[in-house]
Parts: C-alpha cells; sequence; structure tokens
C-alpha cells in the first residue's frame, strides 16, 4: 500500500502517540523508516557521477564515426537515465512510502501492532527497466547474439524489474509479495542462461579476444546484478537493513553496474575492431540519396 505517513500520524489518536500505562496498548505505534543524511548525501553524489559519465561518455562519441556509434548511444543512454532517476530520488520526487503493519500476539493482554512506515525508491524500479535492458543490448551486441535471443532476454528483463516493483510494494506476511520476488528471480535466470550459453558460445566464435572480452565483462555484470536481489531480500524484502544501508548497497551496484562498465566497454571497443557493429543506412545518412527508406514506392517500370 503507498501512503503518506505524515497525514498517518495526524490521524493517529493522541492516546496512540504517548501512552503512560505499562501494559501494551491497542492502539498501534507508528515507525517511520527514511533515509537519514548519509543516504541523501549518497544519492547526490551518485547523480553527480551519472551527470559526469553522460558528458564524458557524449565526448567519446564526438570522433566516432556516426556509423559505428551504436555502443557509445547506448552506454551514455545508460548513465543519462541513471542521472535523472538519481536526480529524482535525491530530491524526494522518485520516492513513495510501503506501509507494514506487524502483530505482536499477547496471552494475557491484547494483541498489539506496530504500523511501519518504509521509504520506497520507486525511480529506481523505473530506471531499471529502462537502463537494464540497454546494458543487455550492449553485451548482446558484443556477443554477437540473434535478434530471437536478444528479445527474449530483454523481456525477461521487463519481467524483472516490473516483479521486483510489485515485490516492494506487496502485503507483508502473504505470500504474494515472496511470490513476485520467485517470479523476479526466475526471470534473472532466464538472462543468466541467455548470456552464459548463448552469448558466451557466440562470442568465442567471434575470435579468442571477443570471446575473452565477452567472458569478462559479462560474468562482472552477472556478479553485480546477483548482487541486487541479495540487497533487495535484505533491505525492501525483509527490512533487515536501513533504509540508508539500502541506498549505499544499491548505489555502490550502480556505480560499478552503469559508469564503470560503461567506461570499460567503450575504452576496450576503440581498441578491439572486431566488436564493431557498423550500421549505415538510415541510422547514418539519414534521408540522403545514400541512406533512403523507400517506403511504398513502386519498382522502377511499374
Amino acid at each position: 500500500m503507498i501512503v503518506d505517513p505524515v497525514q498517518a500520524l495526524a490521524d493517529l489518536p493522541s492516546a496512540a502517540k504517548a501512552s503512560a500505562t505499562p501494559l501494551p496498548s491497542i492502539l498501534p505505534s507508528v515507525e517511520v523508516q527514511e533515509a537519514g543524511e548519509a543516504g541523501k548525501r549518497a544519492l547526490w553524489v551518485v547523480f553527480v557521477i551519472m551527470l559526469i559519465a553522460t558528458i564524458a561518455f557524449s565526448a567519446m562519441s564526438w570522433s566516432i564515426p556516426v556509423s559505428k556509434r551504436l555502443y557509445h548511444v547506448i552506454t551514455t543512454l545508460i548513465v543519462m537515465t541513471a542521472a535523472i532517476s538519481y536526480f529524482a530520488m535525491a530530491s524526494g520526487d522518485g520516492v513513495s512510502y510501503h506501509k507494514v503493519v506487524e502483530t505482536s500476539h499477547n496471552k494475557h493482554v491484547p494483541d498489539t501492532k506496530q504500523v511501519i512506515y518504509r521509504e520506497v525508491y520507486w525511480a529506481r524500479y523505473v530506471d531499471w527497466s529502462i537502463t537494464t535492458p540497454l546494458l543487455l543490448l550492449d553485451l548482446s551486441l558484443v556477443a554477437g547474439l540473434n535478434g530471437a535471443h536478444i528479445m527474449m532476454a530483454i523481456v525477461a528483463d521487463l519481467v524483472m524489474c516490473i516483479t521486483g516493483l510489485f515485490a516492494a510494494f506487496g502485503d507483508e506476511d502473504t505470500p504474494q509479495k515472496w511470490g513476485w520476488y520467485a517470479i523476479a528471480c526466475v526471470a534473472y535466470l532466464v538472462i543468466v542462461w541467455h548470456l552464459a550459453v548463448h552469448g558466451r558460445s557466440m562470442a568465442a566464435s567471434k575470435g579468442g579476444k571477443v570471446g575473452g572480452f565477452f567472458a569478462s565483462i559479462a560474468g562482472f555484470t552477472l556478479i553485480l546484478w546477483t548482487a541486487y536481489p541479495i540487497v533487495w531480500g535484505i533491505a525492501d524484502g525483509s527490512r533487515n537493513v536501513d533504509v540508508d544501508g539500502e541506498i549505499i548497497a544499491y548505489a555502490i551496484l550502480d556505480v560499478l553496474a552503469k559508469p564503470v562498465f560503461g567506461l570499460w566497454l567503450l575504452l576496450t571497443h576503440m581498441n578491439m575492431p572486431e566488436t564493431n557493429v557498423d550500421l549505415g543506412g538510415f541510422w547514418a545518412h539519414g534521408f540522403s540519396s545514400e541512406g533512403t527508406i523507400r517506403v511504398g514506392d513502386d519498382d522502377e517500370g511499374a
């Protein structure tokens, strides 16, 4: 449930806010779990890192012919989207609250309830829904995966991100919350299968240098991506980590998975011609004589 904890606290009876009785009160206590100074500072720091990476990757593309600029475009879009997401989270516009009610059962006194309002940064899931398919596209282009495998990996990735968001707002102590989490994990295994099996095989067929590079950067990515659901499970899922710890953990993973990944990819691509993806036609030439897209024209002499 998405709620406003300020309004919830205002609506709470005064007896629940301050009670002098030593016995458990039947009125619920309220706890708000939100980012402190460390978490807020981390969000702004990562926003600046993503912004710098956006500018740097854009500048790196200026010396590359447009027909060979695909990796630069994709990688710049990744960090640019992340910068927007982190600005939304740091400014407070990409966050909501999830209401959790915990009930303690007592033998000789009435049951007590605790209402917890925890921040959920939904902008993070929007970010992942855009950037992770682009990351997969980068890796798929390096490996030389065919369109069918690329599409299946990206669809699985979107399922993973969307069900992760459903899990974040799922009701506590119900099968649905962890059911969504399980679906997200299964979708992640589909991604691993496409990259580790098909991607590695296709990359190896392009030569030892490409195969080695793909194994390294894809392995690096999968290790980082495996850490995300672990962080989710101990933070959003079970709430064993406070919001600041959650923010910092995701911040470290995001910096490694996006700017560091992107810099590694682009620098290696510049020195490894075997990874080139040369796009002509409309991508490079627009509606010029060399790259005109013809729609509905009859054949000459028809």
